[in-house]
């Protein structure tokens, strides 16, 4: 299920986190009165993913979420870079 698809702000890259968008937050718990939030995601190779230095400011990066038969939540992130026009996967370039 997808949780979020954003295009990466200034603020995104220069700080090296995410700022989701709060219609996303539902997919969070976040113990009440917690203004933030750590999670683990991986790529597509199954790697624990990181805000990578080779992201810029206008890609964008697509979150998805499933939740486990156990109960356990896997969260699963990619990212994009718009050239002529399309969007291109820009995770297989690592």
């Amino acid at each position: 299920m997808e949780v979020m698809k954003k295009k990466l702000s200034e603020s995104d890259t220069t700080n090296r986190r995410l700022e989701f968008p709060s219609g996303s937050l539902w997919a969070f718990p976040m113990p009440h009165g917690q203004n933030s939030v750590e999670f683990v995601a991986s790529d597509i190779h199954e790697q624990q993913w990181r805000l990578k230095k080779q992201l810029r400011n206008g890609d964008r990066v697509i979150l998805t979420m499933n939740d486990e038969e156990n109960g356990e939540r896997i969260y699963r992130i990619s990212a994009e870079r718009m050239l002529f026009g399309f969007w291109y996967s820009i995770d297989e370039q690592q």
